[in-house]
């Protein structure tokens, strides 16, 4: 299709952040193995790593060296994607509940419940897979059209006593009042599938799985302008965190990595 220069300018106009987008590269370094078998959610802090397992919906604490296991919770989550820590609770993305958990970071006891934002059928029907994956085995097409199950929040973090959340069904990002569970802002997601979230400062980070990349928010106005794209050949990224300068990032293949983001 031909696009006249009047309509180009003003497609530029209308995507300030695609337009001058800060594309970066970065070395990936794989940290340790994951403890439990599909690692979706990471959270730093300063007592240590959390990761929500998706296969095995447990909560696990560990070191940033080894990954030794310092806490390990089993939860109510159901096939958990995002995890953040409030100071005294734990936060889970019970993906296919379609719920967003409040735990006792001690017991796993699940204190609260709330219905995620956002909830619905994801766009995509093939998503990108990871390199360190098994060969996809052949799938025979059913004779009839199967319904998809709907899922719901993914990535999590906590930020002034507000919970942000990535919903890929939706598409967004929301900041959530945790007291009411009222949404307060929300803006659109760069890809289709949003995953991890993290902050650098009052920047705030966003990994896409089908892109295979992170991007950088300014969660005032919502728009995006730097890119962090790997290789076909690096972990595809699920959960995400920051933490010191480094983006730490998990495979839900059983792997947790790391990459610096001063360059």
């Amino acid at each position: 299709m031909l696009i006249r220069r009047r309509e180009f300018i003003a497609l530029l106009s209308a995507t300030p952040a695609l337009a001058k987008l800060d594309v970066r590269k970065a070395k990936v370094e794989t940290v340790f193995d994951s403890p439990g078998p599909k690692p979706n959610g990471l959270q730093a802090t300063e007592e240590g790593l959390w990761i929500l397992d998706q296969g095995d919906n447990r909560v696990y604490l560990v070191s940033y060296d080894s990954g030794k296991v310092l806490r390990k919770l089993a939860t109510d989550t159901k096939s958990g994607s995002g995890i953040t820590f409030d100071g005294s609770a734990v936060w889970t993305a019970s993906t296919y509940s379609r719920e967003i958990l409040k735990i006792d970071a001690r017991s796993g006891k699940t204190l609260a419940r709330f219905d995620s934002p956002g909830s619905g059928v994801v766009a995509w029907t093939t998503p990108r897979r990871s390199p360190l994956a098994p060969p996809a085995k052949p799938v025979v097409a059913p004779s009839q059209p199967q319904p998809r199950n709907a899922t719901g929040a993914h990535g999590m973090e906590w930020r002034d006593g507000k919970l942000w959340v990535s919903v890929p069904p939706s598409q967004m990002i929301y900041r959530i009042d945790p007291n009411t569970f009222r949404i307060e802002k929300q803006f659109p997601t760069a890809g289709n599938r949003p995953h991890g979230l993290g902050w650098e400062g009052k920047w705030l980070w966003c990994a896409e799985s089908n892109l295979n990349a992170f991007f950088r928010f300014d969660p005032e106005t919502g728009e995006y302008d730097a890119k962090i794209q790997l290789t076909d050949a690096d972990p595809l990224p699920h959960g995400m965190t920051i933490r010191d300068g480094w983006m730490w990032y998990c495979d839900d293949v059983g792997v947790v990595c790391r990459l610096s983001m001063r360059g």
